[in-house]
């Protein structure tokens, strides 16, 4: 299980042993309601299980040990109390019936509750998004200056990719609400599949439409595969962040609280800690997504190879991916903008950064497209070894002053709202209220 540094509550509280024996013991009396309403047991019967159902997650543990099947050993514990009643406990199942149908239960609520935090999350990014709308921030490609845009709209790029994220994770917590009651090898031998519907739709599941003695692992791959994808884009603003926290950028900071330490040696360090620890995250809940995949393939009707390891990434997943919007909820509501370091940093380019609408106008202006790629970029290439102005370089280059009858239109090139004239309709594509 993960460790008690990145496990947080409520989800953690949905692993524990006792957590889960209470959903095993849901399911069997699940399946006892049913029988009572196909009057396959006493009228009672249900009701009597559960008030007489022995608990007892230690007992159950000491009589595993003995019995090495941690099913049989709960029945043994829970059944302790019961009479005649105990009879239609467990009657006509399989161990996976249980454990399969819980874990179903289990995978629904964890993503439940991972569902209502990545919609927090998209709410702060809409937030950060609007509030920034216009504020100008230099675009790069390759960690190169590119040309100017809008930090909104930076941040607008992470909304619609959480967007379509959780569609994805609402599409797969639909899916993995299946159970199965089907028997030993899934063909309803010794239980009729109407006790199956009836217990499943008790616990807000549905009959998977054909089993083996498991679920079939794809349900489980594609929940992880959504949870996947949510830490790999809370990566990418994580490391997006580390860049331009970078000192020679410092275009944002992560929030570092009073009283922080970000050196044991160097008092004056303000350290991207939490983007880092987010981006290594990113890196073991992906790692998960390969047991997810292996899962799929098991012998025959099935075999345990995939027990083992789901009881260890099935919950650390689910923490971990919970653990990583939180944090990324905290990262986003307070983090901090320097909108005069954006402007700082666009002029460090000596104005390359408008070499395009420089080559663009030559072009509008009858100059062939590749003479005016080769008068702009002799002219870029000389800015950068001479750390000079490309514009007044520009200008002292009679192939370009010649074309510009009006020292204003040439200036007018040199401007970075341009870049944002069409930043209103690319943020009417989504509901910002």
């Amino acid at each position: 299980m993960l460790i008690e540094r990145y496990s947080l509550s409520p989800i953690k509280d949905i692993w524990t042993l006792d957590a889960q024996y209470k959903r095993w013991l849901e399911v069997e009396v699940a399946v006892i309601e049913a029988f009572e309403e196909l009057n396959l047991a006493p009228k009672g019967t249900a009701l009597s299980v559960r008030q007489k159902a022995k608990l007892d997650v230690q007992k159950i543990l000491d009589t595993e040990k003995i019995m090495n099947h941690d099913v049989i050993a709960f029945i043994k514990v829970v059944t302790e109390d019961m009479g005649d009643e105990a009879r239609y406990f467990h009657k006509g199942l399989t161990s996976s019936d249980v454990v399969d149908t819980a874990l179903s239960l289990a995978i629904k609520r964890a993503g439940e509750v991972i569902l209502d935090e990545l919609t927090k999350y998209i709410a702060n990014l809409k937030k950060l998004a609007v509030y920034h709308k216009y504020t100008i921030i230099v675009g790069r490609t390759h960690g190169v200056h590119a040309e100017p845009t809008s930090f909104g709209l930076k941040i607008l790029g992470f909304v619609a990719e959480e967007e379509r994220n959780k569609e994805r994770l609402e599409k797969a917590i639909d899916n993995i609400s299946q159970g199965k009651l089907s028997g030993a090898v899934g063909n309803y031998a010794n239980i009729e599949p109407k006790v199956e519907e009836i217990a499943l739709k008790k616990l807000n599941l549905r009959p998977c439409k054909v089993s083996t003695q498991v679920l079939p692992r794809d349900l489980h791959a594609e929940f992880f595969s959504a949870l996947a994808l949510i830490g790999s884009s809370i990566e990418r603003l994580a490391i997006e962040i580390r860049h331009l926290q970078k000192t020679e950028v410092l275009e944002v900071e992560e929030p570092f609280k009073k009283g922080q330490r970000g050196s044991s040696a160097m008092p004056h360090k303000k350290n991207p800690i939490l983007c880092e620890r987010l981006t290594g995250m990113s890196r073991m809940l992906r790692s998960y997504l390969s047991s997810a995949y292996e899962n799929i393939s098991l012998w025959h009707e099935r075999d345990i190879s995939h027990s083992s390891v789901e009881r260890v990434f099935i919950p650390d997943a689910t923490m971990l991916t919970y653990y990583m919007l939180n944090k990324a909820n905290y990262l986003v509501e307070n983090l901090v903008v320097h909108k005069d370091r954006m402007k700082e940093n666009i002029e460090k380019s000596y104005n390359l950064i408008y070499s395009q609408r420089v080559l663009l106008k030559l072009v509008e202006f009858g100059v062939s497209r590749e003479e005016a790629y080769k008068i702009v970029q002799e002219n870029a290439m000389k800015a950068w070894n001479e750390r000079r102005d490309f514009k007044a370089i520009l200008m002292e280059d009679n192939r370009v002053n010649a074309k510009f009858s009006e020292k204003e239109a040439f200036e007018d090139i040199f401007s970075p709202d341009y870049y944002l004239k069409n930043v209103n309709e690319i943020y009417e594509r989504f509901n910002l209220s």
